[in-house]
């Protein structure tokens, strides 16, 4: 089977496009690349199912841009030739990373903009007034830009996108996604990227498709088990904060890890609880903003935190409810402030959703995700490409059958992908009492405190990253987004855990952050921050610089020959 694999330089692509795929250190392409790109350069239209992690960006974006190179050879007019539809943010600035690291060697040739953001309609008016060749956004943002007369697309679009198709309409989107088609051109190369195929994805290729290729890589929709390990664990709300404490302080759990929450209140609950134990954690929701998020994402990938503590609303607030048009809302927003309501939510959020974390060990569901698609999209951001991954899942007794919703979609062969986490619940009572301490600090009043204190915080950071950063981009990462927010009494003892507390079972395993060591009888303290001198010695008043004396190589020899 190995043998009839074809490469990239078998598909007859640009040596620009080949070099910047050896350079981003792809050896071989992906099942999904390997089938969708020969297709696509071939001109047909495409519906790729794929496991979420397989490399589906990369699907659409060589055959995109190899197009784009190929249309200039002979039309040397500046045009808008591609549209890739996103539901996120997010994914926007994840995709057009992409194209850009795609065309590093041809980037005079084909240029991408991102208009996905929540910038002024007018302040990217530029921006398209140049006619990138590539334009990413929103379904709405895009419409948005076609009313203003700011993106003409009728007569010189020659493919659209549609990335992470099963999201587009449950984000609100159908109402805009049919009214931007009305404004492109009859005739378009048109691909359609999803991880699942359900009655949404069917719709859009009624709309969108004409004859297409329908690619379903890989039966199970999630790796198999030799690369994916799928736990659950039974317990109840209490234990549900047990063990998370336990597995985080004791390090059971190692790596990057993904937490996932039902709810922008559990988001704050459980980092406040965690910050009882003095355990950071990023807080990633819909009421952050875009500019915060990302660059959060961005510091996650460079390994400069360990948890994210992850919301995953799905609908926030009325999902099918079609979004309004971007102008109407940049109005509206300018007359609302902030009142008894809270902060408002942002409708094109959405974490679990095609945004590439990478290298993340381990997701745990604190709250049990509400759907199957759900599920699949929030484990889909660990075990992505090659690298083996953990999933756990905690389930209280009135999420049973949504357990068993998500145990039979993924039962393959009469083995269940699923297996029960065994953990025994009794080895960790002693920590009980800790927990309860912890959970009694954090009141209602200290998680809507939290709340708007990292907003008000996280929106002085996206001003900086909008400003500041971007002509200081070295200071970026001294901005952290994991600092303790504090509105909770917290402990001091509670940062340590004593040796008699961890079970006689986990001894071996646990490595608890206690910052205590032994200290032998030759201990000698290491020297930490700054440095004391021994001018102090000096007696007070004298200048050291004034009574400082030297003694040249010659005095000391004959100081030595005295003696």
């Amino acid at each position: 089977m190995a043998a009839d694999r074809v490469d990239f330089h078998e598909m007859g692509i640009d040596d620009r496009l080949l070099k910047a795929v050896a350079d981003l250190g792809w050896a071989q392409p992906t099942l999904i690349q390997e089938k969708a790109i020969p297709l696509a350069l071939e001109g047909k239209d495409l519906l790729a199912r794929a496991r979420t992690g397989s490399g589906k960006t990369a699907a659409y974006a060589v055959p995109v841009i190899q197009r784009i190179l190929m249309s200039k050879q002979t039309v040397r007019e500046q045009a808008v030739r591609a549209l890739i539809l996103v539901p996120t943010k997010e994914l926007g600035q994840q995709v057009q990373t992409m194209v850009r690291q795609l065309t590093a060697f041809c980037a005079r040739d084909v240029r991408v903009a991102d208009i996905s953001s929540k910038a002024d309609i007018s302040a990217q008016k530029p921006i398209l007034m140049e006619k990138p060749d590539v334009v990413v956004g929103t379904p709405s943002r895009v419409l948005a830009h076609i009313n203003a007369q700011n993106l003409v697309l009728h007569s010189s679009l020659e493919m659209l996108v549609i990335d992470e198709a099963d999201l587009v309409f449950s984000f609100g989107f159908e109402a805009d996604l049919k009214s931007l088609l009305c404004h492109l051109p009859k005739i378009y190369q048109a691909f359609l990227m999803s991880a699942t195929l359900n009655e949404d994805v069917q719709a859009l290729k009624e709309l969108v498709l004409h004859n297409p290729v329908t690619l379903k890589l890989q039966g199970s929709q999630l790796p198999d088990s030799s690369q994916l390990q799928q736990y659950s664990v039974k317990c109840e709300e209490e234990d549900k904060f047990l063990l998370i404490y336990t597995l985080l302080k004791l390090r059971l759990v190692r790596g990057k890890t993904l937490l996932f929450v039902g709810t922008v209140d559990r988001c704050y609950r459980l980092k406040l609880f965690l910050e009882q134990f003095s355990i950071p954690a990023c807080v990633l929701n819909s009421e952050l903003p875009v500019h915060s998020r990302c660059h959060i994402i961005s510091q996650f990938n460079q390994g400069f935190y360990d948890y994210i503590i992850a919301t995953d609303e799905q609908g926030l607030e009325n999902p099918t409810a079609p979004a309004k048009k971007e102008e109407e809302k940049d109005k509206k927003k300018k007359k609302k402030t902030t009142g008894k309501g809270g902060p408002s939510k942002d409708q094109e959020y959405g974490v679990s959703r095609g945004i590439d974390f990478q290298n993340v060990a381990n997701v745990i569901n604190f709250d049990f995700p509400p759907t199957v698609e759900s599920y699949i999209h929030r484990v889909g951001r660990t075990a992505r490409a090659d690298n083996p991954g953990t999933a756990l899942t905690f389930v209280s007794h009135t999420e049973l059958p949504l357990l068993e919703e998500v145990e039979s979609a993924l039962t393959e062969n009469t083995e269940c992908a699923l297996q029960p986490y065994g953990f025994k619940m009794e080895e960790i009572e002693g920590f009980r009492y800790r927990c309860r301490d912890a959970m009694r600090s954090v009141t209602k009043q200290s998680v809507k405190e939290a709340r708007l204190k990292e907003i008000k915080q996280e929106l002085l950071n996206s001003e900086r990253l909008k400003t500041y950063f971007e002509d200081n981009p070295r200071d970026l990462h001294l901005l952290r987004h994991d600092k303790d927010l504090h509105p909770a009494v917290i402990k001091p003892h509670m940062k340590n855990v004593p040796d008699y507390l961890i079970p006689p079972t986990l001894k071996g395993l646990a490595n608890p952050l206690t910052g205590r060591k032994k200290r032998g009888r030759n201990f000698k303290p290491k020297t930490v921050g700054v440095i004391k001198s021994d001018f102090k010695k000096n007696a007070r008043g004298k200048n050291p610089l004034k009574t400082f004396r030297f003694k040249s190589k010659k005095s000391k020899a004959s100081a030595e020959g005295k003696s």
